[in-house]
Parts: structure tokens; sequence; C-alpha cells
């Protein structure tokens, strides 16, 4: 019988590995304090890594001392937060053969008919790095695709996708849906063949990793300009245990480098689920849940209209496996390469498109489905890179949530100024000459543009008053700055027994302050 396998790489929050935690400091000063207190066996720390570019320094605390060497560290000078450094699990089951024609993905998405359209499957100047358990570069559908990566679990330049029970081949099945080359006779195609792949790997043969390594696999990718990064994993954590994370994520945003991330697996409503970095809220960042055969949500698939920005194919996706097999994988892992190689696919044609433009673009573009996102919408390859080589005009955003009283800024793709904005509902919200929109009362509204000559273009849905109770707020939207852990009580070590004991040991701490 076969067997479809739902597969993620899932940040579990209850989990870390024991007494370890990643220090932020701010200046010198903090820099020296972690080191020196790393020297004193009295507070039971051991400087274990340094990560420049994230200012984070990762120590191991004895348990015994846990909770004071805590208050002192998030008490010092200079030191903005600590987390706990957590633990990644990617999880998975048998696979089964499949051949190049079983690709219904990319039959669905008209793939074939977009690189038709565009007269090419990208261009190799276009580098996506997928950053997972690594991937089997010697791969006989992936070897002329990849470029050199790094091995940030073993620290060396070898990114080899090890298989395991626990892990079939995570890394490499996501690269093969990225860009597989569609050469080998029973092999598999990617969504854009003609890119190149840059494998990360920051998960063992277990599936197990660390969050210190996943930040530096993303400084990485920045570091060796990437177009494009794809992450198939996520962690269930309050916005404050997340700060590291998100921190990467905007160094990313802030190079204009598109970061792709899965909406999880849990069958859960991001807009009212913290999941990270799925719900980041940076302008680069497309958040991606999955889509059957039929256009349906498969009901483990994450949603959400406020967080989720459209969906992709990813059940029962056929990819490449190590050791040049092929197999049928599931979930929103497999989702978001397809939406990464697509990416990657209009950055080829257009290199001047930003992460914010192309999540319209495919949000406009999309065909509509009973899928609950931003679009309500299933991505489309054809009508987008149709979109991108005809200069259709864009409203950008093209959907959004906002919060009451809340503002949003919106710009033109492909108009000649000046803009004409007319709101549809102003009892929900209204739009100035300036393209601001500002929220009025909780509801729906859509924004037409007229450009001078004529043309005109439309939001979808803006919405005004954001579901859940725990929605977190991206930034810019009238949330806390993402640059600053909350003082509102969250707890940013991710066990509140443990931050109680803390706050009656140092009880100013900002998260002690209810």
């Amino acid at each position: 019988m076969k067997r479809t396998v739902l597969l993620s790489a899932l940040l579990l929050g209850s989990q870390a590995f024991a007494g370890e935690f990643l220090v932020k400091y701010t200046n010198t000063n903090g820099f020296q304090a972690v080191q020196n207190m790393g020297t004193m066996k009295a507070v039971g720390m051991q400087v274990m890594d340094h990560n420049a570019t994230a200012s984070l320094i990762k120590v191991d605390i004895a348990k015994s001392k846990e909770a004071q060497t805590l208050a002192t560290l998030l008490s010092t000078p200079g030191v903005q937060y600590v987390v706990p450094n957590f633990k990644l699990k990617a999880y998975s089951a048998p696979v089964d053969t499949a051949t190049l024609k079983s690709q219904w993905a990319i039959a669905k998405v008209q793939a074939e008919k977009a690189w038709q359209r565009a007269g090419n499957r990208g261009n190799k100047n276009v580098i996506v790095a997928v950053i997972d358990t690594g991937a089997d570069y010697k791969h006989e559908s992936l070897a002329p695709n990849m470029i050199p990566g790094y091995n940030f679990k073993d620290n060396n330049a070898d990114p080899m996708d090890k298989t395991s029970y626990q892990n079939p081949g995570h890394g490499t099945h996501c690269s093969g849906i990225v860009g597989a080359t569609g050469l080998i006779d029973g092999g598999t195609i990617g969504m854009a063949p003609g890119i190149s792949i840059m494998p990360l790997r920051f998960l063992d043969e277990n599936g197990s990793g660390d969050l210190n390594d996943g930040i530096k696999a993303i400084d990485y990718a920045i570091e060796k300009g990437v177009q494009v990064i794809s992450a198939s994993w996520g962690a269930t954590v309050p916005r404050a245990t997340a700060q590291p994370l998100l921190e990467a994520v905007k160094r990313a945003d802030d190079k204009g480098i598109i970061f792709v991330a899965a909406a999880a697996n849990d069958g859960k409503n991001n807009d009212s689920t913290e999941v990270y970095p799925a719900n980041n809220g940076y302008p680069n960042s497309i958040t991606v849940a999955a889509s059957n055969s039929s256009d349906s949500k498969p009901s483990w698939s994450n949603y959400g209209t406020a967080m989720v920005h459209l969906s992709s194919p990813g059940d029962g996706i056929i990819s490449t496996l190590p050791k040049n097999k092929y197999g049928e994988l599931s979930g929103t892992s497999m989702a978001t390469p397809l939406v990464s190689g697509l990416v990657a696919f209009l950055k080829s044609q257009d290199s001047s498109l930003t992460g914010a433009q192309i999540r319209a673009i495919l949000q406009t573009t999309g065909t509509k489905v009973s899928i609950q996102t931003a679009c309500n919408c299933r991505v489309d390859a054809f009508n987008a890179v149709d979109a991108v080589l005809t200069k259709k005009m864009i409203v950008v955003p093209a959907a959004a949530s906002i919060g009451a009283k809340d503002t949003l800024n919106l710009s033109v793709l492909n108009g000649k100024s000046p803009f004409k904005y007319v709101s549809s509902n102003t009892s929900t919200a209204t739009v100035s000459d300036g393209g601001v929109v500002t929220a009025v009362a909780n509801g729906k509204t859509s924004i037409t543009v007229t450009d001078a000559d004529g043309k005109t273009a439309s939001t979808l849905d803006i919405n005004v008053g954001k579901s859940g109770s725990s929605q977190p707020q991206p930034p810019g939207g009238g949330g806390d700055d993402p640059a600053q852990p909350p003082g509102d009580g969250s707890c940013p070590i991710g066990d509140p027994s443990l931050c109680q004991i803390i706050c009656q040991i140092k009880p100013d701490l900002p998260f002690c302050k209810q």
C-alpha cells in the first residue's frame, strides 16, 4: 500500500538542549561581562560558541545554578536578553519511489506553461539557500544546480544530507522541489530547474539541531548574497522567546533577501497561534500553507488570514532523496520550497522585484481555493510570470490584516503617478491621496488604484480587526519593536516556573513587571 509521509522540521517549544541558552549582548562591555562570567566556577556557566554577526553567545549553565545565573545575566548591563537554545527535530517515515510523470504539483501550478512563456527555466545567478538537513549535492537530478554550501551542525564545508529512520532526506527533498533538473529518466523536475541551490545543513542525521546553528545558517546565506531563503521549519513559541530567530530574518529582510517560511503542520490557525519564523511579519517574507491535488487544505496544514500569505502544493509530493532515490513526502515543508523555486523563477525574469512585490504578484495571480490565507489562493506559476512579463499593475501589499487605528502604506508596481486611491468601504478604512490606509472599524475593504494613464488595479481584502487573543504584532503594525523584548510579563526563557524564580531574585527585570 502506498504511504504518504507528513514531514516537517519542528522547533519544539518545550524542548531545548539541556542547560544551553543564547545570550544577546548590545556592546563590548556586555560581551566581556558574559565572557568573564564563563570563567567563574561559582557561576556554573561555560561559554560554548560566539556568533559575532548576531551578537549572540551560546552558554551552558549548570542546572543547580540556572535561576541565579540567568537572573545575573539578565540584569547585566549590555545584555539585552537570554533565551533557551531550542532543539529542532525532523520526523519521517518510509517513502515510495515514483517517476517524473507523477508530479501533479508541477502540472497544477502550470509550471511547463510558465517556462514556455518566459523562454527559460530560471537564471543560474539566482541562488536559493535551502536551510535544512543539508542535501545530497551529488544526486543525479541535483548536482548540476548545486553550489557550495556549509554544514553548521559539524562546522565544516560538507553539507551532505545524512539519512536515518528520523530523516529520509528532508533537505534533499526540499532541494529537488526547488530545482531538480528534470534531465534524468525516471527522475523529477523542480519549479526552477535553471537556478542555483546552496545547501545549508543545521539538522543532523537524526533530525536534531539547534536554534544557534539555524541562525548561523541564515547569516551565512546573507553573507553569500543569496536571493531567496527556503525555511521548512518553525517554532510554536512566544515572540519574546523567538527573538534571535526574528532578528536573523530581519537581517535578511534588510538585505532584500526573500524569506519563504512554512506555516507549520499542526492544523492550527496562525492568526491565534504564535509560530516563528512563519509569523515574523517582515515585508520580504512569504508564509506558506499546503494544498492537495484537489486544491483543498490537508487537515494537518496550518492556515490564517492575517499571518499566512498563500497556499502551495504540499501533499504527496514526489522529489529527490539521497543516493539517487526519489520519494513522496507531505507537509508545509514541501509546499514552501515550491514557492521558493517560483520566487527564484520570477527573480530570474526581473531581478529588481522585492519580496513584498512578488508576494503581491503571487496573491493576485493565484487560483482561488477554499484554504484560509490572506488571498485564499494557491500559487499559479504561469499567471505570475505573465504578470511580470506584461508589467501588470499591482498594488503592494495586495492583502493585509491591520488592527484598529493602525495604518498601512500602499505602493503601486508598474503604474504611472499620480495615483488615485478609493476605498470600497470607508466605514472600515479610508485611504489618503498618498496611499495611506487608515483603519476605522472592524470589517473588510479593498482599495482600487487608478494611475495617470487610466489603468486600474485593486487589492484583495484589507481586514481590519485581527483575530485571536494571542495574535503577535508584526513590526510596524503597532506592536512592539522587534529588537526589544516586551515588558508585558512574557517569559523569554520559555519556562514560566523558572521565570517566576528569576523574578523573585531580580524583580526589576522587564518581564517581571505585569
